[in-house]
């Protein structure tokens, strides 16, 4: 997504200086062509070397450098940019670019870019809550500058607070969603992801459940969320990071990611069922953990269906593409035809589950789609993050 995006980077004094080196490192791994611009306070914390090896590009402080091969260099590099990003952002900076101050490098060529600008403030939980501060935010948004907020953490002064920058990953991740919502295929567009297995009750502290670990699901969702979707995770698995973008909705059961999608049903483009929803559930759930007996060797349980998702779905369709998996131990391109005829579906992701290599918790997958009068399309094995970006793509030419 940010292959060839040409970012300009601004970077404000601040102890949080030295995660601007992660970033500017994370965007080119991207795939990003990135050029820096740093204030003096910045140059205190980490010098302008830093930044020059890791782009091979020259560093611009002074708005009057006459090293540069340019005239007027920093309304070169603004016309230059694609995008704008301010890390760390400093309470100072926020007031300039909030009033339109251009007494330095960085201010200067923020004023003259009118490509989009991220800016990410970092700063003592005091200054941020400043009504001053919160007043220049609003202007800025007011203004159509994108902000993420700092996190709550540890602050150089020694004490846990709001201001602490975020951490490098959501960062990148932050800055690679916002380029989607600008130039992804999907803008526009509403997609419900499913992910992990459900977990049927038996008494409070136990369940049935599988072996999926919901990692095929986030991958999907991410890059859904890549292409400039708005994304709805529904999700047995809670302790992932949540990819930008994308909002997530908590269930155990079948019956309740059913009911979650249902709630949702009408304003979606786009279904993916990656969730491995449990057949069965137990007839009843005991309220009290159920406790073993000295004169009771066995134990027998009774179990009922549980409802078909992607099938009770199918009777309420209107416009949506709805995309299911089959996760089979044998038989597999038969047995998944028929779940692909059976539950009405635009395509349909096979894998063979047995191998342990591959599907049920393993970080690769190798997966064949099935979808109404075509051939099979075998896909090679891969990473789940290729695949999600595989299967997104396949989902496109979907969409009405």
């Amino acid at each position: 997504m940010l292959k060839d995006k040409q970012i300009a980077v601004y970077i404000t004094g601040g102890i949080a200086v030295y995660k601007a080196a992660e970033v500017v490192r994370g965007l080119i791994k991207q795939g990003a062509k990135v050029r820096v611009v740093m204030t003096k306070s910045a140059t205190e914390f980490v010098t302008p070397q830093t930044f020059a090896v890791l782009t091979k590009q020259r560093v611009l402080v002074d708005l009057f450098d006459q090293a540069t091969n340019q005239l007027v260099p920093h309304i070169e590099l603004a016309d230059w940019s694609d995008l704008a990003v301010v890390v760390p952002a400093t309470a100072n900076v926020l007031a300039k670019l909030a009033n339109g101050l251009a007494d330095d490098a960085v201010t200067a060529a923020l004023l003259a870019t009118t490509a989009p600008k991220l800016v990410i403030p970092a700063m003592n939980e005091h200054m941020w809550q400043a009504p001053a501060t919160q007043r220049n935010l609003a202007q800025l948004r007011q203004d159509g500058v994108i902000i993420l907020e700092p996190t709550v953490g540890m602050l150089a002064e020694g004490y846990v607070g709001r201001g602490r920058l975020p951490e490098v990953a959501t960062i990148v991740d932050f800055i690679r969603h916002q380029v989607a919502l600008m130039n992804g295929q999907l803008q526009g567009r509403t997609v419900l992801v499913t992910a992990g297995g459900t977990k049927e009750r038996l008494d409070p502290v136990r369940f049935i459940s599988n072996d999926s670990s919901g990692k095929m699901g986030y991958a999907l969702a991410s890059a859904a969320a890549d292409q400039g979707a708005k994304v709805i995770l529904v999700s047995t698995i809670h302790d992932r990071a949540i990819p930008a973008g994308v909002t997530l909705v908590q269930v155990e059961s079948a019956q309740e990611m059913l009911t979650a999608i249902q709630q949702r049903f009408a304003t979606l483009d786009v279904i993916i069922m990656a969730a491995a929803v449990a057949d069965f559930r137990p007839a009843t759930v005991a309220e009290q953990k159920i406790k073993k007996t000295t004169d009771n060797d066995r134990m027998s349980l009774s179990l009922i269906k549980n409802p078909d998702i992607l099938k009770t779905l199918a009777r309420q369709r209107e416009q949506q593409v709805m995309v299911g998996f089959a996760a089979e131990t044998q038989q597999l391109i038969e047995n998944a035809t028929h779940k692909l005829t059976e539950k009405q579906l635009a395509m349909l992701v096979a894998n063979d589950v047995s191998k342990k290599d591959r599907g049920f918790n393993a970080d690769t997958n190798e997966v064949t789609i099935l979808r109404p009068h075509q051939a099979p399309e075998a896909l090679p094995m891969m990473s789940k993050t290729a695949l999600a970006e595989a299967l997104i793509e396949r989902i496109l030419p979907l969409l009405p």
